[in-house]
């Protein structure tokens, strides 16, 4: 990227480090952030610095706040012992679109994946296990993406938490084998709801 000047060069670098951006596409955002005014360029930089600062996992779901619990665990009305388990914070918005859940979460933050080197360790399969030792837990809906990694995660999770006698249920394959839940319609995320099975 000789004919670019540096500083242009390593905001593309940077651009490029997003997930299924390209070199291109980080080109374009480059380019872009070049043309904000000053005032625009300093709020586009201190809401990144923000978000980075005061965002941080809830205590109890592992979902991403800025407070000790997030907005679903603080909330009085959510079934407390309905159990949603997902792979990331993007699969809790996905199924929040529905309005149809009124549960709360466990965030994973992965799958297990030993080809990637991910074994239960580096998700929080061991908080989960804990959630439900701790009791009133009457039932884990396991929302894993429906991929090789999800099913396994899920297996394992159902596997795990079978001594503490809980119900665990998986979603309805209405969402398509292979397409990850922030993808999915509402309509399609409220059927696998309903439609969800016993492990």
């Amino acid at each position: 990227m000789a004919y670019y000047v540096e500083a242009l060069s390593r905001l593309v670098e940077q651009f490029m480090k997003i997930p299924s951006v390209g070199r291109k596409t980080a080109q374009r955002m480059a380019f872009h952030v070049l043309n904000l005014s000053k005032e625009d360029a300093e709020n586009f930089a201190n809401a990144i610095m923000d978000a980075h600062d005061k965002i941080h996992k809830c205590s109890v779901c592992f979902n991403l706040t800025e407070g000790e619990l997030c907005p679903v665990c603080s909330n009085p009305k959510r079934e407390k012992g309905l159990i949603c388990v997902v792979e990331g914070p993007r699969d809790v918005i996905a199924i929040e679109r529905t309005r149809e859940y009124s549960g709360v979460y466990h965030v994973l933050h992965g799958v297990i994946s030993p080809m990637n080197g991910i074994g239960p360790e580096q998700i929080t399969v061991k908080e989960l296990v804990a959630r439900v030792a701790g009791g009133e837990i009457t039932e884990i809906i396991m929302a894993t993406n429906p991929t090789v990694e999800g099913d396994t995660t899920a297996m394992y999770i159902a596997k795990l938490l079978k001594p503490f006698e809980v119900k665990v249920t998986r979603l309805a394959y209405g969402i398509p084998v292979g397409a990850d839940l922030e993808y999915a319609d509402d309509v399609t995320l409220m059927r696998a709801l309903e439609g969800r099975t016993v492990l």
